[in-house]
């Protein structure tokens, strides 16, 4: 897809919430709307219940028009109402639709470049222009695309990689629009039902403590999430620690989990198998706690710790505490 390009003057962001607060990759996404060439207009589609503050706030960020739908079928995520809905708002042949690359991003982003005939390109981590990068081979190497026609384009972004946008001097327009439900409507979200949940979103993490098979119990996470909160970070964890048991696989990061590009990630326990490296290899800053000098993970760091987490980690935290209150 590299080539010439004619990106659209228009522009929607697809705002996302969670647990009533709008998402750090939604003002990312404004950014990133930003740093296209040749835009003219910024548009925010925000949809769900409940929204008159939301609304308020993200209005802030918005240059143009804040479309809202707030609906109370609109409460949890369902593809086929946020297909309808954001159907109905954007009508122009060649918009450029932005979307985080998270769970639901990655869900929704198809579903519109289905609907609308449209190229898309995926887990963009860096604009210049018109020239989109994003990593290929498990992270291992990096590609610039481009869109080649001057037509609807999907674009997701993934957390953590582009700058959140400033808040704007004045306020956008605000739009609330209606939902008219189809017959056809295949699937209805009626409750979602959290098996772990973190005080930090774990795809959107500043700071992320891993633990993996060398943690050796549902216990040993605990150290780890004492590291965490004194760091205002999340928990996530290997798929071989997933795989013993000792956490959730909502924690699991690498090529079959989540993908996570936090400023620090500190891997306990981890040997460095390259799924789970596919999935964090990005991380600005790696430490590296693991008593086996010879582990994968310690090539890949950028400091490393030969000893046992069990020790090193409960020193860490403490220290970490003592210089936080001083």
């Amino acid at each position: 897809m590299l080539g010439g390009t004619k990106m659209s003057k228009i522009c929607y962001v697809i705002a996302e919430v969670r647990e009533q607060k709008l998402r750090q990759v939604t003002f990312e996404a404004i950014q990133a709307a930003r740093l296209l060439n040749n835009v003219e207009q910024i548009h925010t589609i925000l949809l769900g219940h409940q929204l008159t503050e939301l609304a308020a706030e993200l209005s802030h960020y918005t240059p143009d028009t804040l479309y809202v739908i707030d609906d109370a079928s609109l409460t949890h995520y369902s593809a086929d109402l946020y297909r309808e809905a954001i159907l109905s708002i954007i009508d122009q042949a060649n918009a450029t639709i932005i979307v985080g690359h998270t769970a639901i991003g990655r869900d929704l982003a198809p579903v519109l470049s289905a609907a609308l005939h449209a190229g898309q390109i995926s887990d963009v981590i860096a604009i210049e222009g018109d020239t989109f990068t994003r990593p290929i081979y498990a992270g291992k190497a990096f590609e610039q695309k481009q869109f080649t026609a001057d037509e609807t384009a999907i674009i997701s972004i993934r957390p953590n990689n582009i700058p959140p946008a400033s808040a704007l001097p004045s306020q956008g327009n605000i739009e609330a629009r209606t939902l008219t439900q189809s017959a056809a409507l295949r699937v209805m979200v009626k409750d979602i039902v959290r098996k772990a949940s973190g005080k930090v979103d774990l795809a959107e993490a500043k700071v992320v403590v891993s633990g993996g098979r060398g943690v050796k119990s549902a216990d040993g996470f605990k150290i780890l999430e004492e590291l965490a909160e004194v760091l205002g970070g999340a928990v996530g964890a290997s798929r071989g620690a997933c795989d013993a048991g000792y956490c959730d696989y909502a924690l699991q990061i690498g090529q079959t989990g989540k993908v996570v590009t936090p400023m620090l990630y500190i891997a306990c326990g981890i040997s460095g198998a390259i799924q789970h490296l596919a999935g964090m290899s990005q991380s600005k800053v790696i430490i590296a706690i693991n008593k086996d000098p010879d582990a994968p993970i310690f090539k890949l760091a950028d400091y490393g710790i030969v000893g046992d987490l069990f020790d090193v980690v409960p020193i860490l935290t403490e220290e970490l505490k003592a210089t936080i209150q001083n």
